[in-house]
């Protein structure tokens, strides 16, 4: 069979040179595992396999050709109008379409409008059943096995050589993603992997590998795409220092700063970990994942600010991760704690996240059994700056405001200066002006939704509960997104169907194995 694999790292073509440069180089970062494990496993089942990736090149479907038998699909939700779009036009060439992924994990009853077959978890088991055409459509499909056997970075090595290198060759951004576990420890209410324990990954794999890499790859960097990387710290440093120091790959990751105590850090620097992004999430007590033993406030601030100080001596770039608007945040105070981080720690890069609810979690559940949901709203539209619910503290527009003034002060020419002059490396230096100009971006859409907030009514009236109807305003950006391809998807079909609120037409199929899968989301 003749099969296409496309991954939608973003929703639209870049429109100018900073979204160019930002999503050529950064977004591209973002491609998963799993559509390649599922390319690799169509592959040695000896069907030609067309896999390809999607982060604002000008059309997405050029990339894979028209007369395939299978297409798979991976989208974020955020991505998932243009995945939509594509369905039906796959849908007309006769193509059975299968859509899996973050987005297909969270949502499966909205896909399967759209899709013939939606995957919400996978393995290679699952993957030979849908080649076999063993489902009738329309059906989501799931396996119940654990996804402990990923095909080795060696054998994905086509995949990663088209979605990061620029020809035969890595550049200074290609990252190679590998996963040392699935799931967390931490029970975090918005987050996808809430319910799935932490599993560490066969060592054996990993350090496989890690030698791969050391000798074909020396200079290129490693992403680890774990949720929550290094719980088990000290089994996995043991794995990293069998290879010798001067073949060490240089690494990034995200984790939480529990795990990242003192005693550790010489070790993430031995091993050549050049990049952290922690999770503060709130300074109010949301989260535990900071460490600090249930300070809030000022407090755990300063705590916070001592341990990044402390870990700057030993990885040179740092992110930290905030959410504002949870239930917690209340005032200024939230803000106000915000920037002083940011004004006293100009070497590290503030990431501003809103709630955002997916289905599958707690905070899902809360928000809609509270109806703080707003339905109407496109599901391409929940990510920043879209806001999708009601906030419990704060006006739509007082919400607003306070963001802008968190974006405004991280984007400012003075902070700018900062922290190029904070940073040593050249490469550090572009890469953080660039992330700058593309917030200076978002930003301006920002002010923009703040606008029509203040000056229209019906806008304020769907964001406060007291209209349905999806303004114009939506419907507008929605159509400019998607281009070309916004006469695909029509005004009603905008409109989402969250899982709660109806059930497939279609059917389920759960293929029996072990236990329900305690790992990632299959990213087909």
């Amino acid at each position: 069979m003749k099969i296409g694999i496309i991954e939608l790292i973003v929703d639209t073509v870049s429109q100018n040179w900073v979204n160019s440069l930002y999503t050529a180089h950064f977004r591209r970062q973002f491609y998963g595992i799993v559509p390649q494990a599922v390319s690799v496993w169509c592959r040695e089942l000896g069907h030609q396999v067309f896999y390809a990736t999607y982060y604002g090149q000008k059309d997405p479907k050029s990339l894979i050709p028209d007369d395939l038998d299978v297409v798979f699909i991976s989208a974020f939700t955020q991505a998932s109008a243009l995945a939509y779009a594509l369905a039906k036009l796959y849908r007309r060439e006769k193509t059975l379409t299968v859509i899996g992924g973050p987005h297909a994990t969270s949502f499966p009853e909205d896909c399967s409008r759209f899709f013939d077959i939606v995957v919400k978890e996978c393995d290679k088991d699952l993957i030979h059943k849908i080649l076999r055409k063993e489902f009738d459509p329309p059906v989501i499909v799931s396996t119940d096995r654990l996804l402990t056997d990923l095909p080795t970075v060696e054998e994905r090595m086509p995949e990663i050589t088209k979605a990061a290198f620029s020809g035969d060759k890595p550049t200074l951004t290609s990252f190679v993603p590998i996963l040392t576990s699935v799931g967390c420890p931490y029970r975090c209410d918005f987050c996808m992997d809430w319910k799935n324990k932490y599993i560490s990954l066969p060592r054996e794999r990993l350090e496989a590998d890690l030698r791969f890499l050391s000798r074909n790859l020396p200079n290129t960097l490693i992403i680890y795409h774990d949720p929550n990387f290094a719980v088990r710290f000290d089994e996995l440093m043991d794995v990293f220092e069998k290879i010798p120091e001067n073949r060490r790959n240089r690494y990034l990751m995200q984790t939480t700063l529990s795990n990242l105590t003192p005693s550790r850090l010489q070790r993430l620097r031995s091993t050549k970990c050049i990049f952290v992004a922690p999770g503060i999430e709130s300074w109010m007590n949301y989260s535990n994942k900071a460490g600090v033993s249930g300070k809030t406030g000022e407090e755990k601030l300063e705590k916070v600010i001592h341990h990044f100080e402390l870990l700057r001596q030993y990885v040179p770039d740092l992110q930290a991760n905030f959410i504002f608007g949870t239930d917690a945040d209340n005032g200024k105070e939230p803000v106000e704690l915000t920037k002083e981080f940011i004004r006293r720690l100009p070497y590290v890069w503030p990431t501003m996240n809103i709630p955002t609810p997916f289905a599958g979690t707690p905070f899902f559940d809360q928000l809609y059994a509270e109806n703080r949901i707003i339905k109407a709203l496109p599901l391409s539209f929940y990510y920043r700056p879209y806001l999708v619910i009601q906030l419990k503290n704060y006006s739509v527009v007082e919400f607003y405001e306070h963001l802008i003034d968190l974006y405004a002060l991280t984007t400012s020419t003075a902070m700018m200066g900062k922290r190029i002059f904070a940073r040593s490396a050249s490469e550090i230096k572009v890469i953080y002006t660039v992330r700058a100009f593309h917030l200076r971006q978002e930003l301006a859409q920002l002010r923009r939704v703040r606008d029509m907030l203040v000056k229209d009514g019906e806008m304020r009236a769907f964001h406060e509960g007291r209209s349905n109807q999806l303004p114009e305003f939506y419907h507008q950006c929605f159509e400019k997104r998607l281009g070309r391809f916004a006469g695909l998807i029509s005004r009603s079909d905008r409109i989402p169907v969250l899982s709660t609120e109806t059930e497939h037409n279609g059917s389920t199929v759960s293929l029996a194995g072990a236990e329900l899968k305690e790992g990632e989301n299959c990213e087909v």
